[in-house]
């Protein structure tokens, strides 16, 4: 089994930026992996997904070009690159795995790290 481990979150100020990292552990897998974030209040929401062997990326209307995914297979690590970072980006931050299919849909992703939080004030 998979497990992932966020880090990275933290404290920012609106308009700077922030990289998170997700460290990946356990049976080898060869899939699709994701970021999603869920603020107070509000349901979980996916913001980018990546095709761990093509690379292939989507990401959610509202990055709007302020973020990007990335995965190193050497460190068995994705990555979320934030900037222009705004107050309504404050969130849990969580990575997700396992998915068979490029997709935001967070029921199709079996395996979830525990979150890094990321708080962004004006």
């Amino acid at each position: 089994q998979v497990q992932l481990v966020e880090s990275g979150g933290g404290l920012v100020q609106a308009g700077g930026s922030l990289r998170l990292s997700c460290a990946a552990s356990g049976r080898t897998f060869r899939n699709i992996m994701a970021w999603f974030r869920q603020a107070p209040g509000k349901e979980r929401e996916c913001v980018a997904a990546i095709n761990w062997g093509s690379n292939t990326r989507i990401y959610a209307d509202f990055v709007e070009g302020r973020f990007a995914i990335s995965r190193d297979p050497a460190k068995n690590t994705m990555y979320l690159e934030m900037n222009s970072l705004k107050p309504e980006d404050t969130a849990v931050y969580y990575c997700a795995a396992g998915s068979t299919a490029l997709t935001r849909m967070q029921n199709s992703y079996p395996t979830w790290g525990q979150g890094t939080q990321v708080t962004v004030f004006s």
